[in-house]
């Protein structure tokens, strides 16, 4: 399983499954990130931690813990 967390910066994703129960899962896809979503990641914070997005047209900041259930596709 690769996660978001574990994709480098600069790529390009393509969001395979959302894991996790209940309202954690259900905040990750109020923010707009479900299945087949693009996903590109721009950057992280000094010390890593959160992970800059963008998707669906505007910038998101997202913790690795969240980052850890979203399954995501590298694309060419």
């Amino acid at each position: 399983m690769y996660t978001l967390k574990d994709a480098p910066i600069g790529s390009f994703v393509k969001v395979v499954k959302v894991h996790g129960e209940g309202p954690v899962r259900r905040r990750i896809m109020d923010m707009g990130i479900t299945k087949d979503c693009k996903i590109e990641l721009v950057r992280t914070a000094p010390l890593g931690d959160p992970i800059e997005v963008t998707l669906r047209g505007y910038m998101l900041s997202i913790r690795k813990a969240d980052a850890t259930m979203i399954e995501v596709a590298l694309m060419d």
